[in-house]
């Protein structure tokens, strides 16, 4: 199991469109990955999950890997979410 730590630096934080791109990067992985913010957990492969967080810019939020491919997986989704 991989646990990052990642300050978002999207510009507009994580809206409709950021998010649909974040699930078709976590969704190339065999691993589960999960993306926290304060009290949930939530599956980053859903789209209804993701669109249920509240993430701006500059916002804190744990990514959670766990898989044959969690390294990766959790490398790719961190460069996405520092993306400016």
């Amino acid at each position: 199991m991989v646990k990052k730590t990642v300050t978002v630096k999207r510009e507009s934080g994580l809206e409709a469109r950021p998010i649909a791109m974040l699930v078709q990067k976590a969704s190339q992985f065999s691993s589960q990955v999960h993306i926290e913010v304060g009290t949930k957990c939530i599956n980053a492969k859903s789209i209804m999950g993701m669109m249920s967080l509240s993430v701006g810019n500059g916002d804190e939020v744990i990514v959670v890997t766990e898989g044959t491919d969690e390294v990766a997986a959790a490398n790719e989704i961190e460069s996405y979410l520092m993306a400016q």
